[in-house]
C-alpha cells in the first residue's frame, strides 16, 4: 500500500483551510514541534487542558479540554489535518478515537506499547531477534505468586511500575527478597516488572524518524548524564561513545521501530555495561514514542532537528538523513536553578532569581532555550542550553564555564 499524499507546506486542505497539524499535549516538546511546523508554513492546534500551556501559548488553536474528552478530541479533528503526541502518557484510546478521523503518527498501538512496561519489554525481546540488543534479565510482579516466585538472580534489582513511570519515578532499588515485598506493598501492589541491576558503566540513546512509506533516518548517538533519575548532561561528538556500541545501538533503535511500524520519531535508551569479560555490552531499557530531551542538541548543531523530522514524518514529507555539522553538549536547566543562582540556595527560598542568562550567552556557541512556563519549580523542566562549537575541546571548555556559572557539577572527565 503506497504512503498517502503528503500535506504540504503552506498549502490548503480539502476543507479550505491552511493545511494544520495537531498535538496532544501542550508542554515544551509540543512547544518545539509547534514553533518547528510553523517555521515551516504549517498552521498548528494544541489539545492541552492548561491555559497556559507552553505549546497552547504559541499555537495557532488551543483547544482547552482533558485529553479523553469526547468533544476536545472532535474539535482537535476538525481543526487538524493529521495528529501528532509530545508525552507518552497521552490515553492511547485518544489516539485510536482520532485515528478514526485524522491519519495519527505515532499510532496509538505503538504509543500503548511505551506505556506498559511489560508489553515493551516483550516488544523488545522480540526485536533482539533482528537486533541482538537485549533488554535486562527481568519478571513481571502482577500478583503474590509472581512475587514469591521471583528467581534469586535478579537481584538485587530495581522494582519499576508497569505504568505511568518517567524521570525516575515509580521505581524502588532492592537488595533482597524482603526489600522487595516492601516495596511492591509501597508501590501499591499494582502491576511491576523487576530487573536485574545491571553493572552500569554509562547511558545513551539514539533516535530515529520513520515515515508512513517505511523510510527510516538515524540520528547519532547521544551519551547522557542522569541526576535523581532526570537527565542532566547530554554529550553528542567524537569519543563520547565507543563507535561499535554506536552502530549496533543506531541499528538495534531502528529494528524496534520497524518492528511495529512505527510512524513518527522514537527514542530509545540503552544502558551501557561490563559484558563480564573486559569488555562492554548494550542493554536496551525503555523507549519515547516522541521528541526528547536527548535529542535537545540537534536544534542547534544538526541540519534537520528531532522536532523538524518529526513535522515531516506526520506530514509525509520526505526524510533527510540528519547530519551534525558541529560537535554538541545539552545542559538540562531545571526550576532548582532560580532558587539557588551560581549554586547558593538563597536565602528567601520561596522567591525565584533567573539564572544569570546574560554571563552564560557571552560564552562562545551557546544557546539558550526556554520554554515559556510562567513559574519555576524545583525539580521543573523550565528549558536547556545547547552548546556548540568547532572542535571537542571548545565545547567541553564552554560547558564547564556554563556549569560553574550555573552551579552545576561538573562534566565527567
Amino acid at each position: 500500500m503506497s504512503a498517502p499524499a503528503p500535506l504540504l507546506p503552506g498549502a490548503l486542505g480539502a476543507d479550505g483551510r491552511p493545511i494544520t497539524l495537531g498535538v496532544m499535549g501542550g508542554g515544551q516538546l509540543g512547544r518545539m514541534f509547534v514553533q518547528a511546523a510553523q517555521a515551516m508554513g504549517y498552521f498548528t492546534a494544541v489539545l492541552d487542558p492548561d491555559a497556559d500551556s507552553p505549546a497552547g501559548l504559541v499555537s495557532h488553536h488551543h483547544v482547552r479540554a482533558a485529553y479523553d474528552d469526547p468533544a476536545g478530541l472532535a474539535e482537535l479533528a476538525r481543526l487538524s489535518h493529521a495528529i501528532t503526541t509530545e508525552f507518552e502518557n497521552v490515553p492511547a484510546p485518544a489516539l485510536a478515537t482520532l485515528a478514526q478521523q485524522r491519519p495519527v503518527a505515532p499510532a496509538a498501538a505503538c504509543v500503548a506499547i511505551a506505556q506498559d512496561r511489560l508489553q515493551e519489554k516483550t516488544h523488545f525481546e522480540r526485536s533482539a531477534a533482528h537486533s541482538g540488543v537485549r533488554p535486562a534479565p527481568h519478571a513481571a510482579i502482577e500478583t503474590p505468586e509472581q512475587l514469591a516466585a521471583v528467581p534469586a538472580a535478579l537481584l538485587p534489582g530495581v522494582l519499576k511500575t508497569a505504568r505511568m513511570g518517567y524521570d525516575g519515578k515509580g521505581q524502588v532499588r532492592v537488595k533482597d527478597r524482603a526489600e522487595l515485598a516492601a516495596a511492591w506493598d509501597r508501590l501499591g501492589r499494582v502491576a511491576c516488572v523487576l530487573e536485574r541491576l545491571m553493572p552500569l558503566r554509562a547511558e545513551c540513546s539514539v533516535i530515529v524518524a520513520r515515515g508512513a512509506d517505511g523510510q527510516c533516518v538515524v540520528f547519532p548517538v547521544q551519551k547522557n548524564t542522569h541526576r535523581d533519575g532526570i537527565l542532566a548532561i547530554t554529550e553528542v561528538h567524537e569519543g563520547a561513545i565507543d563507535p561499535a556500541l554506536a552502530q549496533r545501538a543506531q541499528a538495534a533503535t531502528q529494528a524496534i521501530a520497524q518492528q511495529i511500524g512505527y510512524v513518527g520519531v522514537l527514542c530509545v535508551e540503552y544502558f551501557i555495561v561490563d559484558d563480564g569479560r573486559g569488555g562492554l555490552d548494550l542493554v536496551v531499557n525503555e523507549m519515547a514514542p516522541r521528541p526528547h530531551n536527548s535529542g535537545h542538541y540537534t536544534q542547534n548543531a544538526c541540519d534537520v532537528s528531532q522536532f523538524e523530522a518529526q513535522v515531516r514524518a506526520l506530514a509525509g514529507l520526505p526524510l533527510r538523513t540528519p547530519v551534525q555539522h558541529s560537535p554538541a553538549i545539552m545542559v538540562n536547566l531545571l526550576g532548582d536553578l532560580w532558587f539557588a543562582p551560581n549554586g547558593v540556595r538563597a536565602q528567601a527560598s520561596t522567591e525565584a532569581v533567573s539564572p544569570p542568562w546574560d554571563e552564560l550567552l557571552a560564552l562562545p556557541g551557546t544557546h539558550l532555550h526556554l520554554y515559556g512556563k510562567r513559574s519555576a519549580r524545583v525539580g521543573r523542566k523550565m528549558g536547556h542550553l545547547n552548546i556548540t562549537g568547532p572542535s571537542v575541546a571548545a565545547v567541553r571548555d564552554t560547558a564547564a564555564r556554563a556549569l560553574a556559572l550555573l552551579g552545576l557539577p561538573a562534566l565527567d572527565a
